[in-house]
């Protein structure tokens, strides 16, 4: 991994980590000053391949690509993809959960303790995000960050990244072509999106990150809240806040599949319900939100005869 050194927006001079590939920048990194440098490689926070950017050189213009498209008011023009459900079909967590406990990897009665939220997550009823994301991380709780990161690679690569829908890495690249950031904001674990950002045309990702030991090893607790809900519209925000500047982006285009993602898409200029379920097409029926059927596999949303008549979208550099 190079280095270079730029000046931040404080003046100061920084030693940033330049990735091989820009796909794989994760800002709001544990690395600052010459320490960044400490976030890449075999005992990095992330996957092998995947650098955080120091806070402190999150402005700077090298880091943003050289062909973003700004809108006549000179915005940078944003396109925000859910993950589970919207990009993959299915749910990375849920899929995790199974292999988990095929490797016993979980005791039984915490599966029985997530079944039994799943099954009130289901039904619509009020559930702790935290919580049960916390019992998923007890198969992780005081092991190596390294190491568990590279199990959540190695089980991405396996199982999930075949799950990526083809219609949703045409859509990022037709927003790359036309100059947009392609962002993702998932409530999904944070290796996992990396692993998924080492391999598909993501440019900028925010996910649901657990705490860190100070002997370097993961708990079983979430640090701040689940990339979930009206959670993802308040992450953006500040996310492209510190990215593009205060005033200076706007959510041109949002993607979700779920009910739970109704806060951002009602934030976008353009909306886009994939595959949705039931609540959310009926959302997007009454906003006049634009369907798309992104195929109806197994582990997709609710089919359902509400939906609208569907098609991918256009997209074009603003």
């Amino acid at each position: 991994m190079e280095s270079d050194t730029i000046v931040d927006r404080k003046g100061l001079s920084v030693i940033m980590p330049v990735a091989q590939n820009s796909y794989v920048l994760i800002p709001e990194g544990q690395g600052k000053g010459p320490d960044a440098q400490e976030c890449c490689g075999a005992d990095a926070y992330l996957p092998q391949g995947i650098c955080r950017v120091a806070p402190e050189g999150l402005g700077a213009d090298r880091l943003m690509g050289e062909n973003l498209v700004r809108s006549a008011e000179g915005k940078v023009q944003v396109a925000a993809f859910d993950f589970d459900g919207t990009c993959i079909r299915g749910n990375s967590p849920v899929l995790l959960v199974r292999y988990l406990a095929k490797k016993r990897m979980l005791a039984p009665s915490v599966v029985l303790r997530i079944l039994l939220w799943a099954g009130c997550y289901k039904a619509r009823l009020p559930q702790n995000e935290s919580w049960v994301r916390g019992l998923v991380f007890r198969a992780f709780a005081g092991r190596p960050v390294a190491e568990v990161n590279r199990f959540l690679a190695e089980f991405y690569n396996a199982y999930i990244d075949e799950r990526f829908r083809p219609a949703a890495q045409e859509a990022m690249e037709r927003h790359e072509a036309a100059g947009h950031a392609v962002v993702i904001v998932s409530a999904s674990f944070e290796p996992i999106i990396a692993a998924a950002m080492v391999r598909r045309p993501i440019q900028y990702a925010v996910a649901t990150r657990m705490k860190v030991a100070p002997n370097g090893t993961y708990t079983n607790q979430v640090e701040g809240l689940p990339i979930e809900g009206p959670q993802k519209v308040e992450v953006l925000s500040t996310f492209c806040d510190e990215l593009f500047g205060e005033g200076q982006w706007e959510l041109a285009y949002a993607y979700g599949d779920h009910h739970s993602d109704r806060a951002m898409l009602g934030e976008a200029r353009h909306a886009c319900a994939v595959t949705p379920d039931r609540p959310l097409t009926r959302t997007a029926n009454a906003e006049g939100y634009e369907i798309l059927d992104w195929g109806c596999d197994a582990g997709d949303g609710e089919a359902s005869e509400e939906r609208g008549k569907s098609e991918n979208g256009s997209i074009q550099a603003d």
